[in-house]
């Protein structure tokens, strides 16, 4: 038996309580970011049955109007170049008064993630029909990869007594089957944003969204997304105040508010952003959602956004490390965790006073779950690196998602210590309590986990 053939078999009830969640879609900003990443794919049908092909993704509208501009869309083999509109339902257009607003005359093409009981006729101002995308949902849901809730509740579940019941080796095989599963996945997202920006554009929408930990991992995808690399690095000297003034965190008066020795950076920081500032700069509904409460001062927004900038000054080293065939994770940790940055090192935003004790831009713990969650993926898929090298590598402490898991499976941490120690096995974990904890709402009642290990013998 393999992982696979256990995930065949998974039964997803109907939610009973209210611990669930991931009913319904995402914002719809989140929404935006993922179509831009190319996570639905670029190969659609029109509701007339006429064939899409995303030729050029775009670029971010940080005003009024539709979502993207100089797309560049084919339908039936026919290049069309323009605006592009992303809504959740296909009702929005009209409810949105997309058709009476001249801004949207020029769209080519109207996605949406609901159909309506009713046709929708995606009209302009002009009474020209715009082509028509629906979204299915085997492809949101592809994208998405949510289970049915975000977590379970903390305590031992039936599973534990038949897991302690399996000998070591066979928890071994499934744990090894799992973290396959798992990369393969994780890879498969990286491709599809390859593909629809390119491999250095992938590498770092993902270093983003690690920085941006759990509370902004959105939130610096969209900045590297609204700010490419490729403008930032044609840029070099403004490439730093573009991303912080693009992040929103920029403002005239800015260094007035500072101590007195963060003044002169906040000042070079506005003057460079002062002259693009037009270009970048987002209005409205359209401003990042940053989180900055309930965070720790050394993941708080304004340090990641800064190690982000370090790291485009290193661009080429670090994109021959975590690109490296074959893969070796040591170098790339030991490049990430010696990052400088003169103002961050000792700054947890850019109006604190300075901290007497260097503050690392990019710890260990970081840089373990970009390469969990990402390179190795990668790397695997691309026969840059075997499972085994894989296998030696060792995790830092258990996030509470895994110490969660580790209580549901095995009954608490310490029965589960030999399955803590491996950057594999995290993920694996986490792969079984996706795949089955939270997935089930009968608080494991019928859960069919324990029965099928069992048979895993």
């Amino acid at each position: 038996m393999t992982y696979g053939f256990l995930l065949e078999s998974i039964w997803h009830p109907p939610l009973a309580f209210a611990e669930a969640s991931a009913s319904g879609l995402p914002p719809e900003l989140e929404l935006q970011a993922l179509w831009f990443a190319g996570a639905f794919g670029r190969d659609f049908r029109t509701t007339t049955g006429r064939r899409v092909r995303i030729v050029q993704f775009g670029e971010w509208n940080r005003g009024a109007g539709p979502d993207f501009m100089r797309s560049a869309v084919e339908i039936d083999g026919e290049l069309r170049t323009g605006p592009l509109e992303l809504d959740p339902a296909a009702s929005d257009w009209e409810a949105h008064g997309h058709g009476l607003n001249p801004a949207f005359n020029d769209v080519v093409l109207h996605v949406v993630f609901h159909s309506d009981a009713r046709r929708i006729f995606t009209q302009t101002l002009d009474h020209r029909n715009v082509p028509q995308v629906i979204i299915s949902e085997s492809q949101i849901a592809d994208a998405l990869n949510r289970p049915q809730r975000e977590v379970a509740i903390a305590h031992p579940g039936r599973c534990v007594h038949p897991l302690k019941q399996l000998p070591t080796g066979a928890i071994e095989r499934l744990l090894v089957d799992a973290a396959t599963h798992r990369a393969a996945g994780k890879a498969a997202r990286w491709l599809r944003t390859e593909d629809a920006h390119g491999r250095d554009a992938a590498l770092f929408q993902a270093t983003a969204e690690t920085l941006g930990y759990r509370g902004n991992a959105l939130a610096m995808r969209l900045l590297a997304q609204r700010a490419p690399l490729t403008f930032l690095r044609s840029e070099e000297g403004a490439a730093e105040a573009i991303l912080f003034g693009t992040a929103g965190f920029l403002s005239s008066d800015l260094h007035e508010k500072a101590p007195a020795d963060t003044r002169d950076y906040l000042r070079t920081l506005w003057d460079t952003w002062w002259k693009s500032r037009a270009r970048f700069e987002s209005t409205g509904n359209r401003s990042i959602p940053w989180k900055t409460n309930g965070q720790r001062p050394a993941n708080h927004p304004h340090r990641r956004v800064g190690a982000l900038a370090a790291l485009i000054k290193v661009w080429p080293q670090y994109r021959r490390l975590a690109l490296a065939r074959p893969f070796t994770a040591k170098p790339l940790i030991d490049f990430l965790q010696s990052l400088d940055h003169d103002f961050w090192e000792h700054r947890h935003t850019l109006t604190s006073a300075a901290s007497a004790q260097r503050v690392a831009l990019f710890g260990r713990a970081q840089a373990l779950e970009l390469i969990a969650n990402h390179l190795v993926p990668l790397a695997l898929h691309e026969n840059g690196m075997t499972f085994p090298s894989y296998y030696k590598l060792r995790n830092s402490a258990a996030n509470e998602k895994v110490k969660r898991c580790s209580l549901r499976l095995f009954g608490s941490t310490k029965a589960a210590q030999p399955w803590l120690r491996r950057v594999c096995h995290h993920q694996a974990l986490l792969q079984v309590y996706q795949d089955f904890c939270l997935e089930d709402s009968s608080d494991c009642k019928d859960c069919p986990f324990p029965e099928q290990l069992a048979q895993w013998r």
